[in-house]
């Protein structure tokens, strides 16, 4: 049976002009659950990242990495950076105030834990360098710490050591078992300008003590002294 629109009652027109309005101004939208393990499959990834986070309303990190993944099916969620990551850290003003570089990465997004895995090279405002092959940084502490072996190069000096606490701009730090503390040895400034014109002048001193007469023109051509005592040759001008 085929129903035209002439034979519906009005209001059941309305009805079906509403429902069918309805149904295309609603956006379909589907889910689909991780049937796998959650701390395997991401739920999502994304490539060539360079991008600035915010702390408590301030800009406080820029992180640059070739990838980026989140898992946050997982029992404890996390963010890792399997191809390493390039992190700069500022301060409230948005001066750089520390930058760390490392292989990979995993950050527990609940617990605001970083670890920092491989080659970590860490460098605070000062400029000293702090490498090592693990380092964890816990935001909530606000502390970097680790148990491995630490290589530490500062402008005066080098310290290593196993095991290492600081604060995160890595300005204030303890080695918990030093190995060693090596000075650095600045070389001796140069001499100055007026030390070299000095010595110049005492070099040149004795030289023009012992430098000879000038001979006049008329000495020149007048002929030498004969030669004297038992074995002398005669003397003949040529």
């Amino acid at each position: 049976m085929v129903c035209t629109m002439r034979s519906l009652p009005l209001a059941a027109v309305a009805v079906a002009i509403a429902a069918c309005c309805m149904s295309c101004g609603q956006e379909r939208r589907s889910f689909v659950p991780n049937a796998l393990d959650g701390t395997v499959t991401p739920t999502m990834a994304t490539a060539d990242v360079s991008t600035f986070i915010s702390d408590s309303g301030y800009t406080r990190y820029h992180i640059t990495t070739d990838l980026w993944q989140m898992f946050e099916d997982a029992p404890e969620p996390f963010w890792k950076f399997p191809t390493g990551l390039h992190l700069e850290q500022y301060d409230e003003a948005m001066h750089p105030a520390a930058n760390v570089r490392c292989d990979s990465a995993i950050y527990l997004s609940r617990r605001r834990l970083w670890q920092l895995d491989g080659h970590v090279v860490m460098v605070n405002v000062q400029q000293d360098s702090f490498l090592t092959q693990q380092l964890f940084w816990d935001q909530n502490s606000q502390k970097v710490y680790s148990d491995s072996f630490i290589h530490i190069v500062r402008t005066d000096r080098i310290i290593e050591g196993y095991g290492f606490e600081s604060n995160q701009n890595m300005t204030a730090y303890t080695v918990n078992r030093p190995t060693g503390i090596i000075p650095v040895n600045r070389p001796a400034p140069g001499p100055t300008a007026s030390d070299t014109a000095t010595a110049d002048s005492t070099a040149a001193a004795p030289m023009q003590r012992n430098r000879r007469q000038p001979v006049r023109a008329s000495e020149r051509n007048a002929e030498p002294p004969a030669p004297t005592g038992p074995d002398a040759m005669p003397f003949r001008k040529i």
